[in-house]
């Protein structure tokens, strides 16, 4: 795993494992709450105690993310061995480092404070501050070194390219939570094997999912939407991020060229939005490949209606299979859309 996926693995992990011994030999596992401050990984506790004993001592800290489990009849109708769980894992090994200067210190809890209260709402922390000064002396903080670093991803690397598109298709199909971004990351992490049929799209171009850093490349993408002529920036980039399914195209050099996004309750209603193809691909077929990956999206496929709007694409709508809302049948009553603007 590269460095820095490595470190953002650390950096997002809700808490992490440290094994350490005590000054007697005897091993000791606790999970804390920690925070990555430059090259370090940083954390606080009681000044007296096991993590004291620990001080100077040797030290792994460890992190990890379950991606999916796979059943083994995902590799092999038979066999019960390929039964497996892929993952992300981090682990760095260094000593367990005392802070004692008073200013890294109240650096150290800030970045505690940032990373599990995001949102504020607290006086900035700093070592002489009347609020703090007392506190900072008094807590004990301790960092590990990011220097030796270990990041391992298991994403069926170790499978055949067959075996591979087989997983990938097999996620995608199952659609349990978290399947799609499954099936998305094993693609991903093993170019060199031909793409699984429901990812391909026309002109060499593959289908992905949305990732965090792809939200500003479809805002730039949105810029001139007449239906986002209401919302801010900022708001178009934070609906990617928080949509259920969201799809992309990326050409060869991963660059995101084309996008689609809905919302979805997985049961009576999906919505569709935000549907953007790059100026010079538009007519290609790629508008056309990303809706109907998104319409097999394991998010919006078990919703009963798909709904959207447009101004001027019911044609293309409509080779999907849509029709317009004023040919359904009528209901035995009568409703009003409303809708609350803030």
């Amino acid at each position: 795993m590269p460095r820095a996926e490595a470190i953002a693995i650390l950096a997002r992990a809700p808490f992490v494992r440290i094994a350490t011994t005590t000054t007697r030999g005897e091993p000791v596992l606790r999970s804390m709450n920690a925070a990555v401050l430059g090259d370090r990984l940083v954390f606080h506790g009681a000044p007296v105690g096991e993590k004291t004993e620990a001080l100077g001592r040797e030290a792994v800290v460890a992190a990890e993310e379950i991606v999916a489990s796979l059943p083994s009849y995902f590799v092999d109708p038979e066999r019960a061995c390929p039964a497996t769980t892929l993952y992300r894992s981090v682990q760095a090994h260094g000593t367990l480092d005392e802070v004692d200067d008073p200013r890294d210190k109240a650096r150290a809890l800030e970045a505690l404070l940032a990373k599990h209260q995001p949102e504020g709402g607290f006086v900035p922390i700093a070592h002489d501050h009347p609020l703090y000064q007392k506190t900072v002396a008094s807590l004990l903080v301790v960092s590990v070194s990011l220097e030796r670093l270990d990041g391992k991803a298991k994403l069926a690397q170790n499978r055949t390219p067959e075996e591979q598109r087989r997983i990938a298709s097999s996620l995608w199909r199952r659609g349990d939570e978290g399947d799609a971004a499954a099936a998305f990351a094993v693609v991903s992490a093993n170019p060199k094997t031909p793409l699984p049929d429901f990812l391909r799209a026309p002109g060499g171009l593959r289908l992905d999912g949305g990732r965090g850093s792809d939200a500003e490349a479809c805002a730039d993408l949105l810029g001139d939407a007449y239906w986002n002529d209401r919302f801010t920036r900022d708001e178009i980039v934070r609906s990617h991020l928080e949509s259920r399914a969201w799809v992309v195209a990326r050409d060869e050099g991963g660059r995101v060229v084309a996008s689609a996004r809905a919302i979805s309750d997985g049961a009576k209603c999906a919505w569709i939005y935000d549907v953007v193809v790059a100026p010079e691909l538009r007519g290609k077929g790629v508008g056309d490949a990303v809706v109907r990956v998104l319409l097999d999206h394991p998010a919006v496929r078990r919703a009963r209606f798909v709904r959207l709007g447009t101004q001027d694409a019911m044609r293309f709508y409509e080779k999907m299979g849509f029709i317009e809302t004023s040919a359904l049948p009528p209901r035995p009553y009568r409703s009003t859309d409303m809708v609350l603007v803030r």
